[in-house]
This record gives structure tokens, sequence and C-alpha cells, in this order.
């Protein structure tokens, strides 16, 4: 009989401890869609706030929250609608739909990288040739087609004001951009992030909380200006080693990373950006801090045609499990200016900042004014349709069009020369305008809770010890009464109280045997079970018992919050607690 693997022992102590199960399950559960129960919650909330003290607070960063659900027309300025889609088959038998590309490479052996640059064509021929059926059934598979991978709404009662729950939590960023820079008084570099929930309509998402159709985003956009791309905190990491997949590597047939300095990384032109660089050396250092090996991570470019649309450099940061293999946990892009720009010519409004200079620029400003009276007159009830497209028109190509044709076809409209007013504005300046271009780190929160435990689980005999990093851990203390009599609860109970007034995230327990609690509370990783017994009535002192080692050491009541807060700030280990203690 085969030996559960990690991924099962994990979800399996998960959805009975309370970290995570599958959402919905008095109704059969929808693959795609977790619920967390308390210990996850708090454990996904100090991952969080990890984050924002190593990437936000650390740098004197911005966070902001932004609506999951915008019109469609952000998604079709940045390229969304257009792109974010995949390839889909339909068994013709039992009717069940996957993605294709991932059914080749689990049925035909066919590697990502290969998969990933396939056309729709080329996949329905290399399945047809190597005779893949349906997983479920044994069926036909149909032609592949295209799935537009992002869930679509409508705003309102109105069928034409379409809306798509987000895929990313960036585009909320880039469309606030103005604002954004104004609070930030105008000033480059700024960084903002934001942390919330987005929606991907997966295919067939069957990989547990690894791949979800809702999921929380960590998504922190570095806005810089181009022309100075430096990173002043570069000295900070530049002797930091990463294992690194440069894209060169990989058109070798190679995935085997080479360990370099980001220093050296950059000064071979493996990484193009010094802030691309210097973010993917926090995100290591994050990764270790979350418990994972510097051996279990890697960063690996994305080829030209894995990248997304909107990157001119990528890389995703990977740790190795137990079922999945290499699995991505957080991507780095170098988006250039391609969000702001593409949202400047949809909307007609000027992403552009200035910086002052002591060149003297002088430039004509032209814009494009509608004529509403005579517009109103010519087009009606699609007046208002009209004036909104002339105002986001390039003001170049629209007088070009008027002079050589006397005449622009805008999405069907024709415009005349009676219906605009070229206006021009002569600007002098010190400085330049530009567009800044972005850093994007993205990570996903559910991914890395999972990381977490999974590098947590530990086996000791037959006992399981989640071996969660000290700070990160859902219940920090265990207060326990060594026996349910003679006062001990009560004196336990006030210790309690004292821990949970001091900000301590401390539970009480008196049920079972004293071993039988212990290891209750390694299994859901409570770095210290602090016992209350008959010498604590006496002197006022407890034992505080280890979960990764079993030790135990005893100190005095009045000292526990100073000692257990410099112990989860990992000022203190935990010999350092009180005097060693060996049961009498």
């Amino acid at each position: 009989m085969r030996s559960p693997d990690k991924y099962e022992l994990v979800s399996e102590l998960a959805r009975r401890r309370g970290f995570f199960w599958p959402a919905c399950e008095i109704y059969g559960g929808v693959s795609g869609f977790i619920a967390f129960g308390q210990l996850g919650t708090v454990l996904k909330r100090k991952i969080e706030d990890k984050f924002r003290e190593r990437f936000l607070r650390r740098l004197g960063l911005y966070e902001i929250e932004s609506p999951i659900i915008l019109p469609g027309r952000v998604f079709e300025a940045s390229g969304h609608v257009e792109n974010f889609k995949e390839p889909m088959v339909e068994c013709t038998r039992c009717k069940r739909k996957f993605r294709a590309d991932h059914l080749l490479q689990e049925s035909a052996g066919i590697s990502p990288t290969e998969a990933e640059k396939m056309t729709l064509e080329e996949i329905g021929e290399a399945m047809e040739r190597r005779g893949v059926k349906c997983p479920e059934c044994g069926g036909d598979l149909a032609e592949p087609r295209y799935f537009l991978t992002m869930f679509q709404t409508t705003i309102g009662p109105y069928a034409e004001a379409v809306g798509y729950g987000r895929p990313e939590a960036a585009q909320g960023i880039f469309v606030e951009f103005r604002r954004l820079y104004e609070q930030a008084r105008e000033r480059l570099p700024m960084g903002v992030a934001q942390i919330g929930h987005a929606l991907r309509n997966e295919i067939s998402p069957r990989q547990g909380p690894i791949r979800l159709r809702e999921f929380t985003i960590i998504d922190l956009e570095f806005f810089f200006d181009p022309e100075k791309p430096e990173c002043p905190l570069l000295g900070e990491v530049e002797n930091e080693v990463l294992r690194l997949i440069p894209a060169e590597v990989r058109l070798k047939g190679s995935e085997e990373p080479i360990e370099i300095t980001v220093k050296e990384a950059l000064k071979k032109g493996y990484i193009k950006m010094e802030w691309l660089a210097f973010f993917m050396a926090l995100a290591k250092r994050f990764l270790v801090e979350l418990g994972v090996p510097e051996d279990k991570q890697r960063f690996i470019e994305k080829l030209a045609w894995e990248r997304a649309h909107y990157s001119a450099q990528g890389f995703d940061q990977e740790v190795y499990l137990d079922r999945w293999g290499w699995t991505e946990v957080s991507g780095h892009n170098y988006r250039t200016d391609f969000d702001l720009k593409s949202h400047m010519e949809e909307s007609g409004v000027d992403m552009r900042v200035f910086k002052e200079e002591g060149r003297v620029v002088e430039r004509i400003e032209v814009s494009v004014k509608p004529k509403m009276d005579v517009i109103g007159r010519d087009f009606r009830g699609d007046a208002s349709k009209v004036a909104r497209l002339i105002s986001k028109i390039n003001p170049e190509e629209l007088e070009k069009s008027l002079e050589e044709r006397g005449f622009y076809i805008l999405e069907g409209y024709k415009i005349l020369p009676s219906h605009v007013e070229i206006v021009r504005k002569k600007r002098v300046e010190r400085g330049r305008r530009f567009v800044p271009h972005v850093i994007e780190p993205s990570f996903g929160s559910d991914r890395l809770v999972y990381v977490v435990l999974e590098y947590a689980y530990t086996k000791k005999g037959s006992r399981t010890i989640l071996k969660i990093p000290r700070d990160l851990a859902p219940i920090e203390v265990a207060v326990l009464p060594l026996v349910s009599r003679d006062g001990l609860p009560e004196k336990a109970r006030e210790v309690h109280s004292k821990l949970i007034s001091e900000g301590f995230l401390a539970e009480y327990d008196e049920s079972g045997s004293i071993g039988r609690r212990y290891a209750r509370f390694d299994e859901v990783g409570t770095p210290i079970c602090i016992t209350i017994d008959y010498q604590t009535l006496e002197d006022e002192t407890v034992t505080l018992r280890d979960r990764d080692t079993w030790e135990q050491v005893r100190t005095e009541i009045g000292r526990l919050p100073q000692l257990l807060r410099e112990y989860f700030r990992w000022e203190r280990e935990f010999k350092d607690l009180g005097t060693p203690y060996r049961k009498p």
C-alpha cells in the first residue's frame, strides 16, 4: 500500500486542526475554493504582516485597498481581456474540461517549457499524435480552444456595464497612480502594495491550496525614473547568493541553477535591473524566515514566450514541494511603463510625472476639445459616447487624418473638422515629463501558508510536530495546569489572563493527561507550553516546555511577559528563558 505523501499528511492535519479545508463541503465542495479556520487565518495574517514588515515598513512604502471588481475598460487597457486566457479541452463523453497544456504535461510527458510555447493547433496535434484521452473517463477530447480565465459580471442592472473580478491587485494600484503620486509629494521612487483577494477562473484546479480560483495576492508595484534606475540600497544585498536559472541556461536545455551573488548576476546581465535584483534578494530572505531553506529555493527566468504580456524580464521564485516539485511562490517582473502608458492611452488621462531639472524645455501641448453643440446635433443619443471617444484620441493622428482625408473614423463614427477643436498651448518647463517604470514582486498568500506548513511538518516517533517559525505560530503559548484540581486550574487561568492582557496569543487547556496536551499543542505548532504545578503555588515559578526539543526550563511568573516578548522577537533562545528543569 502506498504511503501518504507530505501533501496528504499536511492536508489531513490542516483539515482536522483548523488550518484550511475545501470550502462548501456540505454541498460537495467546489474545486479551487478553500476555507481557512482559526489557526489558518492567524497564520496567514502573520505571514502577510511579515511581508509588511520586511518590504513596506522597512522601506517606507505604502499600502492601499481598492475594489475587487473593476470596469471592463480597466482590463481592456491592461491587456488582460486579450491575453488572460488558457488552452482548454473538453471530453466528448463526460463533458469534463481540462487545461490542455497541463494535460499534455501529465499524460504525454511534455515539458512545461515545450507546452508553454505551443499554439492551439500544435497542442491539438500533439494530443492526437500521443493518444491523450480524458483522465476521468478515458473518452475522446474535442479540439482545444481558449478560455478567458477572468470572472465576468455586470455592474448594476445594466448588461452593457461589464466588469471583471481582478486577477491581480496591481491594476487597482495603476489606475489610482495619480492620487498616490500626489500623496507621496510627487517623489520617486515610490512603492505601493496591495494585499487582497483576487479571482482567476481556473479551468480545472486540482492542487488544493496551490491553485485556487479565489485567493489572496500580495502585489507590490515599485515606481521609478527609467533614467535613474540605480538602487541605492543594493549594497545591503549585493553579496546575497541566489540560486538562479537564467534564460540563457534554460535555452541550452538545462534547469540546473547556478549559485551567484546579486552583484555578479547584475554584472553578467542575468538580472537587468538593480531594483529587480534587490527585491529578489529580499524575497529569498523572506522565504528563509518562513522556514524554507536556501537550497530548497530557486529563481527561474521566464523565457520570452512564457512571460506575461506586460513583462520585459521576469523570474519566478520557486520552492520544492514534496508532491508538486518546484512550485512558484512569487513572481518578479520588470513591467516597464506598460501599465501606466496603457491606461493613459485608454483613459486619455496623462499619467506622466514632471521632474524639475536644470534644462529648459519648450514644448507645444496639443489637445482635442469636443464641440458638444455640433456633436449633439449630429450624433443625438450617442453624443456622450462620441465625446468620450474623442477625448482620448491621439491629437496628432486625428489632425493628420482631418487634413489628408477630411474626416476620421472613430469606432464606426465619422468625425468631421466641425466636431472638434484642436487646441495648442506653448509650455516652457524646467525639466522633463515621463511615464515611470515599474518593478513588481508578487506573492500568493495562500500558497505561502501551505509552504510554511509543509516545511514545518515533522515526525518524532509517532508524534507529529509542526515546527512553524516561532513568530508565525498561530498559538504562541499554551497554559496547562498539571492536574485539574487543588487550585492549579485557578492559578493557570490567572497566568493565562495575564499573558492575554500582555498581547500574547495564549490558550488554556486542562482536559486529558499532560502528555496528551503537550502532543496536541506540538501538532498545531505552539512553540511553548507553560505548566502550572504544585511548586507554582509555593514559589510563583512555572515550567516552560520547548516544542522542538521537549526540553524544559523553570522561571518566575513575573518575568514571563518580557522573556516571551524577547523570545518571539528572536532576541532570546529557549535555553535563556530560565534554569534547566528536570521532573523530580
